[in-house]
């Protein structure tokens, strides 16, 4: 069988750039520090209602931190406790958020917070909530036939507002 030296040549720079590819992508992966993440913090989603924080859901004011609030919340065949969340304007608030049963995610419309919460893991995420307002909080995870009930609202008061 004989290969025309033209389809040598690109065959050549075709598994080269193949191996070029795959030697940047490894890299990439390994040096610079992609890889799983090892630091994920795990729960027994078992028995999630007597393990702390999430035994107490709910916005809690925490001091010495670099946030202002802590939420805990748990979902849970088409809820999530607590439904209703409510935080000060310009507070930096970081969400501590898992699952009992199945998948669920946990995302705040008009928002960048959008969490995937797994069974037996804790999903976290810290934001600003600098604008005022009613949020939906609805869940992006099939979770099964009650699923289009799962919803919650975040509310994002100005405190100044009410006082005044």
């Amino acid at each position: 069988m004989h290969i025309h030296k033209y389809e040598k040549w690109w065959l050549v720079f075709g598994c080269a750039t193949l191996v070029a590819f795959l030697v940047i992508l490894a890299i990439g992966a390994f040096h610079n520090g992609t890889h799983p993440n090892e630091g994920k913090i795990t729960v027994d989603y078992e028995n999630v209602d007597s393990i702390k924080p999430f035994d107490n859901p709910g916005v809690h004011k925490v001091e010495g931190k670099e946030w202002d609030y802590e939420v805990v919340l748990v979902a849970s065949a088409f809820s999530y406790n607590p439904n209703e969340i409510e935080v000060p304007l310009g507070s930096v608030v970081k969400f501590y958020a898992t699952t009992r049963d199945v998948i669920h995610g946990f995302e705040i419309a008009q928002t960048n917070i959008n969490m995937m919460l797994e069974p037996g893991y804790v999903s976290e995420y810290v934001a600003e909530m600098n604008k005022a307002g009613e949020y939906l909080i609805v869940c992006n995870e099939y979770c099964g036939t009650g699923h289009t009930y799962m919803y919650g609202t975040l509310k994002v008061v100005d405190e100044n507002a009410q006082n005044n």
